[in-house]
């Protein structure tokens, strides 16, 4: 793993962490000097990671996806960075992680206490208002992701806020569109329903009341939301209102797994995305 301007005591502890467990093996670019600091307020021993000098944010966020381009890492993480600086190395045209005509995604896993297992859940963190075909690479990522932990079919609910297709709710009409490409084969590799509204997707006793017959409800793996929005909102609520939730994010769609999580997360969360990233690595 490769952290760009990895100078800050979570992205170092969570890093330590990921070496102690045998998840990766880790080189942190960035300021050096803040890098030992980092390492001693934290109590790592700075030996356990390459360093690579670099004092400046920008030119040590394009160094690391430069040394991701040349083979040196098998997949990115953020540190301090802001989002957006992160985002626009990999975006680069020229220099960046992109295939070209490639779709950039964000892929959150959830455990949540109540839920009986993981969820993979998308677009929260990317792509605003996500077409049909962008609907379908979202689906596409967060099946791959998936299985890479090894659900070996993953079940997605393709979320909007009704069961109903309402010519009134664009959102249930792309629903019901990608769930017939999944059953006709143009989406492979995994069972799909849509539109299912969130309850039926997640909670068989809402299923039954309902008397919906589905493959998918009460059973998702995989949440696809229609919108940047109600997906972000979802993760938050998850985030800030669900005591002993854990949760991870990534990048999917770039040339190799990216781990994008906020400057404020916790070291567990960073931790928890590094973990997805390295099963996630080709």
């Amino acid at each position: 793993m490769i952290a760009a301007w990895g100078v800050d005591s979570h992205t170092v502890a969570a890093a330590a962490k990921a070496v102690e467990l045998g998840l990766a093996d880790v080189t942190l670019v960035g300021d050096e000097a803040l890098i030992a600091e980092a390492c001693k307020e934290e109590g790592v021993d700075v030996s356990i990671f390459t360093i690579v000098h670099n004092p400046n944010e920008l030119p040590a966020v394009a160094q690391a996806v430069q040394m991701i381009r040349e083979g040196q890492g098998d997949f990115l993480m953020k540190g301090l960075c802001s989002t957006d600086k992160f985002l626009r190395a990999i975006l680069n045209k020229e220099t960046g992680l992109l295939p070209p005509k490639g779709t950039l995604t964000h892929c959150t896993t959830l455990e949540i206490p109540s839920y009986h297992k993981l969820l993979f859940v998308g677009d929260v963190a990317v792509i605003p208002a996500p077409d049909i075909k962008q609907k379908q690479i979202i689906m596409e990522c967060l099946v791959r992701t998936a299985k890479s932990v090894g659900v070996a079919k993953p079940k997605v609910a393709i979320i909007a806020a009704t069961e109903q297709v309402l010519a009134s709710q664009p959102a249930t009409i792309e629903a019901a569109m990608l769930s017939k490409m999944v059953e006709r084969g143009q989406i492979k590799g995994c069972v799909a329903d849509g539109p299912l509204a969130l309850d039926v997707a997640i909670d068989q006793e809402s299923v039954d009341i309902k008397g919906l017959v589905s493959p998918v409800a009460g059973d998702a793996d995989c949440l696809l939301f229609p919108n940047i929005e109600s997906g972000n909102v979802f993760y938050k609520a998850n985030s800030k209102l669900v005591p002993g939730v854990k949760q991870s994010g990534i990048l999917v769609g770039a040339k190799v797994p990216c781990v994008l999580s906020s400057r404020a997360d916790s070291i567990d969360t960073k931790l928890n995305s590094i973990a997805i990233a390295a099963m996630a690595v080709n």
